[in-house]
């Protein structure tokens, strides 16, 4: 499976975000800046929504796996 990220510029700036993932956005003066922030919001995103996952679901109750896509 592949991510899609989008860019648009407005104005000064350039605003990225993961056309699958709702809440994974970000901002920056140039496009490449855009680029390399988007991918450090998908990384806390991923690092977020595990963390809260094993908070709610407790590793003695549910069985985890890697999912290659």
């Amino acid at each position: 499976m592949k991510l899609t990220a989008i860019y648009k510029k407005t104005g000064k700036w350039y605003t990225g975000w993961i056309e699958e993932l709702q809440g994974v956005h970000t901002q920056g003066r140039t496009l490449n800046s855009c680029k390399n922030n988007l991918k450090d919001a998908l990384f806390l995103y991923t690092k977020i929504r595990r963390e809260l996952s094993h908070k709610e679901f407790p590793k003695q109750s549910v069985i985890r796996e890697s999912l290659g896509l």
